[in-house]
């Protein structure tokens, strides 16, 4: 290994993210992982690759043993015929290597920061005022989420974890991903509310944008998929071109009145052809003349691959594409552990600027009332920097709620840096993770949080969604 990577990460935050990223055979589901870690959600799952023809693409599907591909795309085109405009949506943002909050939110207003951090700290002047607690100021990349903030579009946690806090990449991060203090997990938070809130036919409930299965999204019982970036979609049909596709468009399209005929065999045959080519000719209008995809975006998105997924995901969602949970990873690299400022402030300003962007296109699109984004680390970082300009491995850290549905300005609150560290000198917690997702279970779902974390009538509910 060199490079950047190598100076700047940890050798378990190195090996726990080539592990996650190995891609396994077809069928084979998951890696395996190194002794002594717990394994991702969704280890061994059933793992299926299928040619949509209704939407014109390959998707990897997981724990679809029972579906062929004619059912396959017509529980897709029955999901987006049934619902899909007015289903809400949790999109999931993982930032890895576990940010330094206290450079996101710097206390610059707490006399201690400068006596823990004597070369990075920040001066008063260099990020907006953080208006929830004016001891904090944001870090000077995340203007766009300031005004997010100041618009009520953004809900901050300053001190988000866990009790007793594991400093492992690894374990911390499973953790967060299955909703549980609990190694042993083989579900995510978010395809255990899928298995209750899904349909054993729509893969696309559950989207994943990394190209492998993020494991917050591994259910028990409903299919979920992977897609790379929306932008693989042909949306087309094979090997038809031109007029010859025209045509077909006509003739599938005429096919759908059979959805009228008295026989009940010949109006389900053809209810299911008339979704299908509703659903076709939505996502259709992606593709131009030149057979290529065309987002269109609403807002101008940096020219990154995050902004490009986020773009083709408001495009898809507007769509009325049958979606319920969609995850993705973020850009950036946050284990800093040494020379920071440059790492943290080149993927601070690139989740920051395609956030609001996704956010902005949402609202132009008309569909931001259903979306609700989080956004989240596996941990914060040490109070103090280390002797390399850098900070290690910490405990509660910051995280993000983004919409126009979203409450509170802040949940919990900044516990300072003389009583709110712990003995290891990292940041307490004020707000359990486990909390956020029984509020977002309950108030986003109506789903009883119960049925989908095991400690959640434990967990006090903050009021997140207006």
């Amino acid at each position: 290994m060199s490079g950047a990577f190598a100076r700047h990460h940890c050798d378990e935050f190195s090996r726990s993210t080539l592990l996650r990223r190995a891609v396994a055979e077809a069928g084979q589901g998951l890696p395996a992982i190194e002794p002594g870690m717990p394994a991702p959600a969704g280890t061994g799952l059933d793992r299926r690759r299928f040619l949509s023809r209704t939407l014109g693409a390959a998707l990897t599907v997981y724990g679809a043993s029972a579906l062929g591909p004619r059912i396959l795309d017509e529980g897709i085109a029955r999901a987006a015929a049934t619902g899909g405009a007015g289903r809400r949506v949790l999109v999931s943002v993982f930032a890895p290597g576990g940010w330094d909050a206290l450079s996101l939110l710097y206390p610059i207003g707490d006399p201690r920061y400068r006596k823990l951090r004597s070369t990075l700290a920040f001066k008063p002047g260099d990020g907006p005022v953080f208006s929830s607690d004016r001891r904090l100021h944001w870090h000077p990349s995340l203007a766009p989420l300031a005004r997010l903030h100041a618009r009520g579009r953004l809900t901050v946690f300053p001190a988000i974890g866990y009790s007793h806090p594991d400093q492992s990449h690894f374990t911390s991060r499973h953790f967060w991903e299955v909703g549980a203090l609990d190694p042993q997990s083989g579900t995510g938070w978010l395809g255990r509310l899928l298995d209750v809130v899904g349909d054993n036919e729509n893969a696309m409930q559950g989207l994943s944008l990394d190209g492998a299965l993020l494991p917050s999204l591994a259910t028990a019982r409903v299919p979920v998929a992977t897609l790379s970036s929306p932008a693989d979609y042909g949306f087309d049909s094979h090997n038809v071109w031109d007029v010859p596709g025209e045509l077909l468009e006509e003739a599938i399209g005429s096919l759908g009145a059979a959805s009228a005929d008295p026989d009940p065999v010949l109006a389900l045959a053809g209810k299911t052809i008339e979704q299908s080519h509703a659903l076709h000719r939505q996502l259709g209008r992606f593709v131009g003349k030149d057979g290529q995809v065309h987002i269109n975006p609403k807002a101008k998105y940096p020219e990154t691959d995050f902004g490009r997924r986020l773009s083709g995901l408001a495009a898809l969602l507007d769509a009325n594409f049958p979606i319920r949970a969609a995850a993705l990873t973020g850009p950036g690299s946050y284990d800093t552990h040494a020379d920071q400022q440059g790492p943290l402030q080149d993927g601070a300003t690139q989740i920051a600027e395609g956030l609001a962007a996704f956010q902005a296109d949402l609202e132009r699109r008309g569909v931001a009332g259903r979306v609700l984004t989080l956004v989240w680390s596996e941990f914060g970082r040490r109070a103090q920097q280390n002797e390399s300009n850098g900070t290690d491995h910490g405990a509660a850290g910051v995280a993000f709620l983004m919409g126009t549905k979203v409450r509170q300005h802040m949940v919990g609150e900044f516990p300072g840096l003389t009583k709110g560290l712990d003995g290891d000198g990292n940041l307490k917690a004020t707000v359990d993770f486990r909390s956020v997702y029984a509020s977002l279970a309950e108030q986003w779902f109506d789903v009883d949080a119960a049925r989908v974390l095991p400690d959640a009538r434990s967990m006090p509910r903050p009021r997140l969604v207006a």
